[in-house]
């Protein structure tokens, strides 16, 4: 479902800037999307998904707004995330994290709950400015629909056998584990008696972004084949952004 979304245009079609971050208005943007996340997914990533016009999709996409940031010279779309509202979560049959994690635990926060996915930046435009377009509008879009909670998954390479995915969990689960009422749990777990939990690697980019302005991670991580990731289910509650962080994703 594309919502009208011509307040949610982010800097203003007058603006000096050369990136704008709006919500996607037709079928012919998601195209877009779903071709820019083809690029990073499959041919930089390695994802197995077959799809022969070069496309990623799912049977999520119909239900998500997605939101967009597109160079104005180039007229090209640079970053994108879908966004699952809960409204359209019900009408889909569920978040498309469920099918990672039982997320039972979750349930009474489902009617004030968004779920993010898919987020991907063209190489060329890995910079401070597309990233916080893209969070700028996610902020605006759960203040306009006055949500409360937002959940996603964070990814980590899996190229080791998991490896790293352990020691990056054993690294944020003293400071960044949800209360156990907000606790999930993943459907397919890795071993992570059997894995090193102490290689001292950088956080991934998005988890540390989540983390950055005080979201909670979850649970242990889930081995997504697909992808051939470990997924970290991060959760971030409104009430508790950093007050850093709201004054500069809320500013009028």
């Amino acid at each position: 479902m594309l919502l009208e979304i011509h307040t949610l245009t982010y800097p203003m079609p007058n603006s000096s800037s050369p990136l704008y971050c709006s919500l996607a208005r037709d079928p012919a943007e998601v195209l877009e999307a779903q071709a820019l996340r083809y690029k990073v997914f499959v041919e930089e990533m390695g994802a197995q998904l077959s799809d022969a016009e070069q496309l990623d999709r799912d049977g999520y996409d119909p239900f998500c707004d997605h939101l967009l940031v597109r160079d104005r010279e180039s007229d090209r779309i640079v970053g994108a995330y879908r966004i699952l509202s809960p409204e359209m979560a019900r009408e889909a049959g569920g978040y498309y994290s469920a099918q990672e994690f039982d997320l039972s635990r979750l349930e009474p926060l489902f009617d004030h709950m968004v779920e993010v996915g898919r987020a991907c930046v063209h190489p060329d435009y890995r910079n401070g400015s597309t990233i916080s377009l893209l969070w700028t509008g996610l902020a605006r879009y759960m203040l306009q629909n006055r949500y409360e909670y937002l959940i996603g998954c964070a990814s980590i390479d899996m190229t080791d056998g998991g490896h790293l995915a352990a020691s990056i969990y054993n690294k944020v689960k003293a400071e960044h584990l949800s209360p156990p009422e907000y606790r999930v749990f993943p459907r397919a777990p890795l071993p992570l008696d059997k894995l090193r939990s102490d290689i001292d690697a950088p956080l991934p980019a998005l988890l540390k972004g989540y983390l950055r302005v005080g979201a909670y991670v979850c649970g242990e991580p889930t081995w997504d084949p697909v992808f051939n990731t470990a997924d970290l289910l991060v959760m971030q509650p409104v009430s508790r952004m950093s007050r850093r962080y709201a004054d500069h994703f809320y500013r009028p």
